[in-house]
């Protein structure tokens, strides 16, 4: 007679694993990367729009209504050019210490520059260059804390504070930045050894205002006379 436990099947060696114990642990919402909440500033609603929906595509950004705009932690700023009303909008921003400010530009003029940092700009974008990663890349960055030029502009920015370093050192510096043209021509006349009158002939000015002219630019960088301030103005680059 056969035992009933031969007939049985040979347990196998693999045994069930619950479903429980097989399933992928859930990432907890504290494990996912914080989003960076941004507001976007643009008179312009066409610019507006263009950044709000390349922003709104990506999870690391959290776009905020203009209601809610006070805490946000970015605010791009979204315009053709710099003008009054622009640097005035800049201004208010500066103020509100839970958000720092990114500006995407169309162009920036002449010594625009040191005046959006001055206005409490983080960072800088052109907006020929402004792609959806390339938006996602500021707006990461100055929430870090960091700022973001282009290279030619922080060239520019370096080259304005290395001016007003020499500025600082150089007590005249300030003064010689606004020799006017007129200034500078009659101070290079002098420099070709011409007197008052030769001067007031070639500029078309009288011989009285040659001389207030060379005398207020002795007095305003405190020299001791035309000879003095020729030398100074060339050593300078000013002539």
């Amino acid at each position: 007679m056969t035992c009933p436990a031969e007939n049985s099947p040979a347990p196998t060696s693999t045994s069930r694993v619950p479903a429980q114990a097989r399933a992928t642990p859930r990432t907890s919402l504290s494990d996912r990367p914080a989003r960076v909440s941004v507001t976007v500033y643009a008179a312009d609603p066409v610019l507006r729009v263009g950044v709000v929906q390349q922003l709104r595509q990506r999870p690391e950004v959290d776009l905020l209504a203009d209601a809610d705009a006070e805490r946000a932690q970015v605010s791009l700023v979204i315009v053709d050019h710099v003008d009054d009303d622009v640097a005035a909008l800049l201004n208010r921003l500066r103020h509100n210490t839970a958000t720092r400010t990114g500006l995407v530009v169309g162009t920036l003029g002449p010594g625009t520059l040191p005046r959006v940092i001055e206005c409490g700009v983080a960072a800088v974008l052109r907006r020929v260059e402004a792609d959806q990663d390339q938006l996602l890349h500021l707006v990461q960055a100055i929430a870090n804390g960091e700022g973001v030029l282009p290279g030619d502009l922080l060239g520019k920015l370096l080259t304005h504070v290395g001016s007003l370093q020499r500025s600082a050192l150089d007590p005249r510096g300030v003064s010689l930045s606004t020799l006017t043209t007129r200034e500078a021509d009659m101070l290079r006349l002098v420099s070709e050894g011409l007197d008052t009158a030769e001067i007031a002939r070639k500029t078309s000015y009288s011989e009285r205002t040659v001389k207030n002219v060379l005398h207020e630019i002795i007095t305003r960088l405190q020299l001791r006379n035309r000879a003095h301030a020729v030398g100074y103005a060339l050593r300078n680059g000013l002539i």
